[in-house]
């Protein structure tokens, strides 16, 4: 039983070694960044990071992939602060910004699954679009000025963990329990390992793929009104970025770029590490251009490991 374990989940075993060891090397530079109040206090700025991946995961175990999550998070976050300017109560504000992301990532899925648009070129398409839209009703301008009922959604806590790392939490359990425990998430990893298959056995894959990009979009709506909720601030430069991170904790987690493969615990896992890298590099050099280039380094370098040794689905 437990070499069973070991085998199936030898990819998560080893990032979950590597992220103890950047812990180790944290503590060596800077004691004080691996204390525990530390870290709590750190870990609300990974919430954007894995709200996006949960969905990003799914997205890229079906073959496909998402560029344009940033722009969608940055359009919801314009247009949660446009209404709430507007005199629109903010919850209700909130709401429409999720929405929003979410006919952001229809819109994607359409062209995805029944326009049938390769959803690099999509998404590259939309990652422009969505930021441009953002920037242009928004003028560029910052909307700030939230009640503190809503930036308690950002800053509050229970038992010291941040409520958005809780609403993380509860997420990853729902979405790993879809992906492992129902019928569409073993469809998902079906239509990644072979689409034309997945379609003769009568998967509804147009169907499928609709619902994921939708989802990515939603997830983006909530991360722009958690991150509207911790900056107080929203503007059209939220998430710019974020996607090369996204994409490049959930490779480094094990999911295959090529569809088919990957888990919910290895994203999280990736998460973990690009946040723990990020946070470090800040604190000890202190220089923000530094963050690129490790992030960049450790995608090429989760790439090689995923075709050396392709990870099993958990």
């Amino acid at each position: 039983m437990r070499r069973r374990f070991v085998a199936r989940h030898v990819h998560e075993i080893v990032i979950g070694v590597l992220l103890a060891v950047i812990l180790g090397v944290g503590a060596w530079l800077e004691p004080g960044f691996v204390s525990l109040d530390t870290q709590l206090d750190l870990s609300s700025h990974a919430t954007e990071l894995a709200l996006l991946a949960l969905p990003m995961t799914l997205i890229i175990i079906s073959g496909g992939i998402d560029l344009s999550v940033g722009s969608t998070m940055a359009l919801a976050a314009v247009t949660l602060g446009l209404l709430f300017e507007a005199g629109a109560p903010i919850w209700a504000a909130s709401l429409a910004a999720i929405g929003t992301g979410a006919l952001a990532g229809s819109l994607n899925g359409v062209f995805v699954a029944h326009v049938r648009v390769h959803p690099l070129i999509v998404t590259l398409a939309s990652l422009a679009a969505f930021r441009g839209l953002a920037e242009g009703i928004s003028r560029g301008r910052p909307i700030s000025g939230f009640p503190s009922g809503f930036l308690r959604l950002g800053e509050g806590a229970i038992g010291g963990v941040p409520y958005p790392m809780l609403i993380v939490a509860a997420a990853a359990v729902g979405v790993a329990a879809f992906a492992w425990r129902t019928v569409p998430g073993f469809r998902i990893y079906a239509v990644g390992d072979n689409e034309r298959a997945a379609r003769y056995s009568g998967v509804p894959v147009d169907r499928l793929k609709l619902a994921l990009y939708t989802l990515s979009g939603a997830a983006a709506g909530v991360a722009a009104v958690l991150f509207a909720a911790r900056r107080n601030t929203a503007k059209a430069d939220v998430g710019a970025g974020i996607e090369l991170e996204v994409i490049t904790a959930v490779v480094l987690g094990g999911t295959s770029t090529t569809g088919g493969r990957g888990s919910i615990l290895g994203a999280i896992l990736g998460v973990a590490i690009i946040h723990e890298v990020r946070e470090l590099v800040s604190w000890h050099w202190r220089h923000d251009e530094l963050i690129l280039i490790v992030t960049g380094a450790i995608l090429i370098a989760s790439v090689l490991v995923n075709n050396i040794a392709p990870s099993r689905r958990a």
